[in-house]
């Protein structure tokens, strides 16, 4: 198989259009902060708040216990997340097109994109629910308008399906003018739960909980089985970083500190009012037309950030899967999906039972994934030359790591167990077939 060629399109052009082949050299022009204002922007929203409100909630964990165990599980996901960026900077090639070399050719179209494509669906259904049902509470609580559910989460899943079709540029783009509306929806929230924590007798509420051990393990996988599965993905954004450095250290910087920000509302607000969602719970907190309206504006852009990522490294897993799409068929095909989804409010209802579903596949294949480039391949891959169609040995582990996944109790943080038993055999097997 010939090695990916740069394509260079028109400059009047304002969609995006390259695909699986890399990006050029000379528009690689990101740098750092800006991947960090990214990812910060990406961070707080609806469908992450989920995992932190869950670990009080149904976990029975107190406010710390809940951000501190979470913050643990994510952290060690970003680590790993970082390092798959890599090739992206490297090289100006998408994710699931690198992961070929790691997996096989037919492995990485098959097997390894359609995870990540039904990944993306999910969070991008999420998200959307979520910022819906914010939508359309703050406008019956403020503005007395009734509108049903289904036509808001359309609209909004059309509009976020649009913008990430234009590509990386209308993330960067939007995220850069959406950041001082966030930061000041943020502030307000973050005094309104404060001020209500104070009067109230501080963060206790109906959710007092403790120090579980077990239970903090649990949700401390969840969040890690949320967030390792970018490393299937997290190269699609790096393609444009100047340097693989600043990919490597914008990416971990605005994941860690935009996830410390969203452990923090999740776990706090559950603790507080026992509600999953802070921006329906703090717009309850007041009754100020211009304090509801900043954080609906915050919610909505929120989601609409995150969105952008999950159907931008959605659509090129799905053209890696089927190539003669191009992108821009990809993404559509992606959005028409993933608006059909979203009209589905059960994602979120059972999210606990979606995640831990997902994570079964996830865990075990990010773990071969990451264990080969890390320890096996030493961060260098060639995805273009003589590839074969499948990693039998890899795909061996994960099959093993899936009924692991699935055979280990809630207490015995099932997504890490599967994950370092999968990466362990995978080592092992793999230097058995190298001797």
């Amino acid at each position: 198989m010939a090695k990916a060629q740069p394509v260079v399109i028109p400059a009047q052009s304002r969609i995006e259009r390259f695909g699986l082949e890399a990006v050029p050299q000379e528009l690689r022009k990101t740098k750092w902060y800006e991947y960090t204002i990214i990812q910060v922007a990406f961070s707080v929203n609806a469908g992450n708040f989920l995992v932190p409100a869950l670990a009080v909630i149904q976990g029975g964990l107190s406010f710390f216990a809940a951000f501190l165990s979470t913050i643990i599980g994510a952290t060690l996901a970003f680590v790993f997340v970082s390092y798959l960026s890599l090739p992206g900077a490297e090289q100006g090639i998408p994710s699931q097109y690198a992961i070929r070399s790691i997996i096989g050719l037919k492995g990485s179209r098959f097997i390894s994109s359609p995870i990540r494509t039904i990944t993306s669906l999910y969070w991008f259904s999420v998200q959307t629910i979520g910022g819906t049902l914010v939508v359309q509470f703050i406008l019956e609580r403020t503005f007395q308008i009734n509108l049903p559910f289904y036509m808001i989460a359309m609209i909004l899943a059309l509009i976020m399906s649009g913008l990430a079709l234009v590509g990386f540029d209308a993330v960067k783009k939007a995220t850069k003018y959406f950041m001082p509306l966030l930061i000041l929806g943020q502030v307000l929230m973050l005094y309104l739960l404060l001020s209500q924590g104070i009067t109230g007798g501080g963060a206790s509420g109906n959710y007092e909980g403790g120090w579980n051990l077990p239970m903090m393990g649990f949700f401390a996988s969840l969040a890690f089985v949320q967030y390792v599965s970018g490393v299937s993905s997290s190269a699609d954004v790096t393609r444009y970083a100047i340097t693989s450095k600043q990919g490597f250290w914008g990416l971990f910087t605005g994941n860690v500190f935009g996830f410390i920000l969203t452990a923090f509302f999740g776990a706090y607000t559950a603790t507080l009012t026992g509600s999953l969602n802070p921006f329906i719970a703090t717009s309850e907190m007041t009754s100020s037309g211009l304090f509801t309206s900043i954080i609906l504006g915050a919610a909505i852009l929120s989601m609409v950030s995150i969105n952008l990522s999950n159907a931008y490294t959605g659509g090129f897993s799905l053209l890696n899967s089927i190539p003669g799409l191009g992108r821009v068929k990809s993404s559509l095909l992606f959005g028409a999906a993933g608006i059909l989804l979203s009209l589905s409010p059960a994602l979120v209802e059972e999210a606990k039972q979606y995640i831990s579903l997902i994570g079964a596949f996830v865990i075990p294949l990010s773990a071969v994934i990451i264990t080969d480039f890390l320890l096996i391949k030493k961060k260098k891959i060639e995805p273009g030359e003589g590839l074969p169609s499948y990693n039998k040995f890899a795909f061996v582990c994960v099959g093993i790591g899936i009924l692991v996944y699935f055979s280990l109790p809630e207490f015995l943080s099932p997504g890490f167990l599967a994950f370092i038993l999968t990466g362990s055999l995978y080592m092992l097997i793999s230097k058995n077939s190298h001797k």
